[in-house]
């Protein structure tokens, strides 16, 4: 086992300079519930559909256990994202699909709240995460994928040291419609040799 769950609150918080990333919990209800349903025009075009019945409580308590069940087995990682030294909650990042033996990879995926959107967070968030996903997790491969008119997706991974790596027909399943996708994609070799370099200047 990984992360004992032996309390209540998570006992994984990922601190950047200014984003907190941790697992939800139910005392994030409110704030997610309201998050959401103020951007849901917004994630729309991004997103596989939902509607309202998502956003109830009985969901998100299924969402809190599935969150710590998975992170528990070392397979899934649920992370929301908080800004003004967590108080805040502005998005998600998720990091899913966890392959051991010769992969030793992860799928990275990540939604931005609309007042928070622009202001660098997510590529924070992103940069934030790297160090538990190669140092902790040990993986050697992350894999994402955004619409091929996202921008912003694409800013946030190149900041972040993403090369392109391909592109997928009909790869996912978005707001009803099969959908292509650009692939990018970060090694521990791109990682490290990035961070060498930053501190040697």
């Amino acid at each position: 086992m990984l992360w004992p769950w032996s309390s209540p609150a998570p006992l994984i918080a990922l601190r950047g300079r200014r984003v907190l990333l941790r697992l939800p919990q139910m005392a994030d209800f409110e704030a997610w519930h309201e998050l959401r349903r103020a951007s849901r025009d917004f994630l729309r075009p991004f997103e596989p559909r939902w509607t309202e019945a998502d956003l109830n409580r009985r969901v998100f308590a299924a969402r809190v256990r599935r969150a710590r069940e998975e992170a528990e087995e070392g397979s899934d990682y649920s992370f929301f994202i908080f800004a003004d030294q967590g108080a805040t909650l502005v998005g998600g990042i998720t990091l899913s699909n966890i392959r051991r033996r010769a992969a030793q990879f992860v799928n990275l995926g990540y939604w931005m709240g609309q007042p928070f959107a622009g202001q660098g967070l997510m590529s924070e968030a992103v940069a934030t995460s790297l160090p538990f996903i190669f140092d902790t997790l040990d993986l050697h491969r992350i894999h994402a994928a955004f619409l091929p008119g996202n921008a912003a997706s694409r800013r946030v991974l190149e900041k972040n040291g993403f090369v392109e790596e391909g592109f997928a027909e009909k790869y996912l399943q978005i707001n009803g419609r099969w959908e292509d996708h650009v692939l990018f994609g970060l090694t521990k070799e791109r990682y490290e040799n990035a961070r060498y370099l930053r501190r040697t200047v």
